[in-house]
């Protein structure tokens, strides 16, 4: 069943108090760093995982799936679009310690962006990395860029080539270790896992 607006945001309210903000695992013993995509033709989405080995950005696991959307994209609610089509794909994938999603987790105006819906979902780490800026301001400190929201630090600034992502918590992860990971696997703009589930779910939409 779809949800109105109002339900959506309820439903963010309600599962935001199931995030958790800290590590549940030893960043040392991730090994394989999951990465999920969507792509759109139309109403088709075109949704894709990849799983990647932390030291080499060797290809352990990919998966693809087609879908039709209805909900359509609303601002802060991107969940409604989304969540469907990568919960199918991710479905496919199981051998990966920590997820990363093209979205925000805790950078977002109800503290419950897209990273933190799935990762509350799938209950397992997850990190959230936007290539836009939702909310927030972002503030220089020390040699490094944050993002201040309601008077808290939810996200940091990670520039490649001068070009800025956005990292955030999504669930079961601290906010430093999601941005020392997206850090280490981060050859271009975007962190490995996501760079290569964007350019085949864009290929998938092409095709």
């Amino acid at each position: 069943m779809r949800l109105t607006v109002e339900e959506a945001i309820s439903l963010q309210q309600k599962m935001a108090k199931d995030v958790v903000k800290h590590d549940v695992m030893n960043h040392q013993k991730i090994k394989h760093i999951g990465g999920v995509d969507v792509s759109y033709r139309g109403n088709k989405a075109f949704s894709c995982a990849v799983v990647v080995e932390r030291r080499s950005f060797a290809v352990v696991e990919s998966a693809y799936t087609k879908s039709t959307v209805e909900d359509p994209y609303i601002p802060g609610l991107l969940f409604l679009r989304e969540s469907e089509p990568i919960l199918e794909v991710l479905d496919k994938v199981h051998d990966y310690d920590l997820l990363m999603v093209d979205g925000h987790g805790l950078l977002h105006p109800r503290m419950f962006g897209i990273a933190c819906h799935i990762g509350v979902k799938i209950d397992k780490p997850t990190i959230g990395v936007g290539k836009s800026l939702l909310c927030g301001t972002v503030v220089q400190k020390n040699n490094s860029q944050i993002v201040m929201l309601d008077g808290k630090k939810q996200g940091i600034v990670l520039k490649t080539n001068g070009k800025p992502i956005y990292v955030s918590i999504g669930h079961k992860v601290s906010l430093r270790t999601a941005a020392k990971i997206v850090k280490e696997v981060t050859k271009y703009r975007i962190p490995e896992p996501l760079r290569l589930a964007d350019m085949n779910s864009r290929k998938m939409a092409r095709a």
